[in-house]
């Protein structure tokens, strides 16, 4: 689809969403070192302090984006901070000499897609940028082990007994404001299914919305950038249509709940042994009902940090680069979870895995 804003001088802007640990950074990363002569620049909304998914970007060496393009909002929730963060944030990224020829905003797990969406409709915005289109990533492993489908046949037996029973997650419930926000749906890590898994995926993740945007498939978050950019959409003119269910509880007269999830950094030293101490963080994760951990660990006698990225039991490590040259060797691990998480159990936890 060709981008029809581009002879009215819009910077095109491509909002890539999707549920933890879907697979968005590493899609992005492919697109800057892919990006067919573009000058990309990246904005990346992170759950908690430590803005992980920036670091391992600012280590892929893509010419098409370098570390100054990168601008890192580490508050993780945009639909709370529109004004004040993001709004600045695109204001300072236009005023800049040599400006993008597209925008690539990540937006974290947590945040609602709608929120963001609508900013930039903001008179300042709307008339520099478009939203070329919003691609939700989907993990589909996760959603073929029923992470994001609960047992509607009993949920609906135990209504008759209490109808005042609320069977939706917060995590079901950003699933399908994600799904419902999206002009593209990447169904992503097909390689872990078989074509059974992945047709269940397929039914699931239609049933989520009422709206039937365009699926592909992807392994490793490999999507060619000729795919992703220049849809053309212009979809802060269509977001009043894809509600999300914040938006639709405020419209009834409910309170949303901010708090339905947490984060912390933990900081430890040094790991002597990574592959011990993986497995013993899968156990760390079952027993406290983990959402995501990230980070990085400082592995002796390596001069690389390694990479940790866990969603549920399914824990990603690898070297991604050498540490530089007076930067402080550590372990620092982001956790998200629910908000009823024990923050003390799970650092206690973790401590004792190394």
């Amino acid at each position: 689809m060709s981008n029809s804003n581009a002879a009215h001088g819009k910077i095109p802007a491509t909002v890539i969403t999707g549920f933890l640990g879907a697979g968005k950074t590493t899609m992005i990363r492919n697109i800057l070192e892919n990006a067919q002569g573009r000058r990309i620049a990246l904005i990346i909304n992170e759950f908690g302090d430590l803005g992980v998914d920036g670091d391992v970007l600012k280590g892929c060496g893509a010419e098409a984006c370098s570390e100054d393009d990168i601008i890192e909002l580490t508050n993780g929730c945009i639909c709370c901070t529109v004004a004040d963060d993001f709004i600045p944030t695109m204001t300072k990224l236009l005023e800049r000499d040599g400006r993008p020829d597209h925008i690539v905003i990540e937006t974290s797990g947590l945040a609602l897609p709608q929120p963001l969406i609508a900013a930039f409709n903001w008179p300042d915005i709307r008339t520099q940028v478009t939203v070329d289109g919003v691609i939700t990533v989907v993990d589909s492993a996760a959603v073929a082990a029923g992470r994001f489908a609960d047992d509607h046949d009993k949920v609906d037996a135990l209504r008759v007994e209490d109808d005042n029973l609320d069977h939706e997650s917060p995590i079901e419930e950003l699933f399908e404001d994600q799904l419902t926000a999206a002009d593209l749906i990447v169904l992503n890590k097909t390689d872990l299914l078989d074509s059974t898994g992945l047709a269940f995926v397929r039914k699931e993740v239609e049933s989520r919305t009422h709206r039937k945007p365009a699926m592909i498939e992807a392994k490793n978050g490999e999507v060619s950038a000729a795919v992703l950019l220049g849809l053309g959409v212009g979809t802060e003119n269509d977001i009043a249509n894809r509600k999300s269910h914040h938006e639709l509880e405020h419209e009834n007269g409910e309170e949303h709940d901010h708090d339905e999830f947490d984060s912390f950094v933990v900081e430890l030293g040094a790991i002597a042994d990574p592959a011990a101490f993986i497995e013993r963080l899968k156990d760390v994760i079952a027993a406290h009902d983990i959402l995501r951990i990230k980070g990085f660990a400082d592995v002796p006698g390596k001069p690389m940090r390694l990479l940790i990225q866990a969603v549920g039991s399914r824990i990603d490590q690898y070297f991604d680069r050498a540490w530089a040259a007076g930067e402080t060797r550590g372990t620092r691990l982001v956790v998200i979870g629910l908000h009823d998480m024990d923050e003390q159990a799970v650092r206690a936890a973790i401590a004792a895995a190394v």
